[in-house]
This record gives C-alpha cells, sequence and structure tokens, in this order.
C-alpha cells in the first residue's frame, strides 16, 4: 500500500470513528448502529465494514482512540516539565482541563464502558484486562519516580494514589454543570495530592 494510500485509508478511519463518538452523543450506545454512524460520517456501511470487521472492533477502536486522545493531550502539557512535582502538577491540570473541553469524548467513553459488551457479555474496556490503563499507568510511574528520586515521601503507595487521584478527575466530568467551578475543583484536588506525595 503506498503512503497516500495508508494516508487515505487512516483519515477514514478517524472520520469514522469521530462520527461514532458523535453518535454517542446524540443517542447512546444501545441505539447505536453502523447505519447511523454511516449517515453521521455521510458515507456508506458498506465503508464502514471495509475499515471495520463488525461494530464489536469498531468500538473496541473507538475505545483505544479516546484512550489514546486522553493521553496525548496530557503528555503534550507535561513533556515542558522537567521536575517530577511540576509533572505532577501539570498532569493533573491537564486531566482535569481535558474533561472539561471534551465532554463528547467524555460521554461516548461511558457509553462504552458501561454499556457496550461482547456477545459472551463481556465488558470491552476488560478485553485487554493484562494490558494496565495507560493514564493510571503513567500517573503512578510519575509517583513512582518521585520517590525513587526522594523527592515525594516513602508513606504512600504509587498504584493506590494513582487510582485515587484518576478517580477524583474522572469524577469531575459527571460533575459538569454551571454551579461546578472546576478551577476549584482543581485548587482543592492539588492541595490534597501534594499532602499526600509531600
Amino acid at each position: 500500500m503506498t503512503k497516500e494510500k495508508t494516508f487515505i485509508s487512516e483519515a477514514r478511519r478517524e472520520q469514522i470513528l469521530k462520527a461514532t463518538i458523535d453518535v454517542l452523543n446524540d443517542i447512546g450506545y444501545v441505539k447505536l448502529s453502523l447505519a447511523k454512524i454511516a449517515k453521521q460520517a455521510k458515507i456508506s456501511t458498506g465503508l464502514i465494514s471495509y475499515h471495520f470487521a463488525d461494530k464489536e472492533e469498531l468500538i473496541q477502536h473507538t475505545l483505544n482512540y479516546l484512550i489514546g486522545a486522553q493521553l496525548e493531550f496530557i503528555e503534550e502539557r507535561m513533556k515542558a516539565e522537567t521536575d517530577i512535582f511540576e509533572q505532577l502538577l501539570a498532569y493533573i491540570t491537564a486531566t482535569l482541563t481535558y474533561q472539561n473541553e471534551y465532554v463528547e469524548n467524555n460521554v461516548a467513553l461511558i457509553e462504552i464502558i458501561f454499556n457496550a459488551r461482547t456477545e459472551d457479555n463481556i465488558p470491552y474496556y476488560k478485553l485487554n484486562e493484562e494490558e494496565e490503563d495507560p493514564l493510571y499507568l503513567r500517573l503512578e510511574t510519575i509517583l513512582s519516580e518521585g520517590q525513587e528520586k526522594r523527592i515525594f515521601s516513602a508513606d504512600f503507595d504509587p498504584k493506590s494514589t494513582a487510582i485515587l487521584i484518576n478517580g477524583a478527575a474522572s469524577e469531575s466530568m459527571l460533575l459538569q454543570s454551571e454551579s461546578f467551578d472546576i478551577k476549584n475543583y482543581q485548587q482543592e484536588l492539588i492541595k490534597m495530592v501534594t499532602k499526600i506525595v509531600k
């Protein structure tokens, strides 16, 4: 396959994934169909089938796309920081910013996590249980490195603390409303995390 054909193929796949996200936002996972995704993308269902074997594969790729997009967003905002504590703060800030700015992606992610299952009734997000969540793994690495460099306290468990921080950050996506002050939430979360790690 030529580079041009590969580029066009990748662009088409991304178009389909973004249309899937839009449809998940509009009608939810239960009413999702390839026909509705094709209509949203303004393409034929046959073209979707050319790029994805079936609905299950499409949803699995959409899940991976959503996780990858969030990780890329966070990494982009962390790479300027060399200090491990500043990396931790950048991680928290970027995670909350993403939750606030990419609400559609969050809705699609929630729809998949809570509703998408295989024919064997296995949730899609459990299909790769041997692989750790890259977001949790990234944060756990920061916390462990901070302990190794003796910048962070040794009195906390990196894995448990990563779960705690990501859980608090993820919860913010469910609290979105006019009365929710994301900046204040961010300050309080950073204050709490600082007390744990220092």
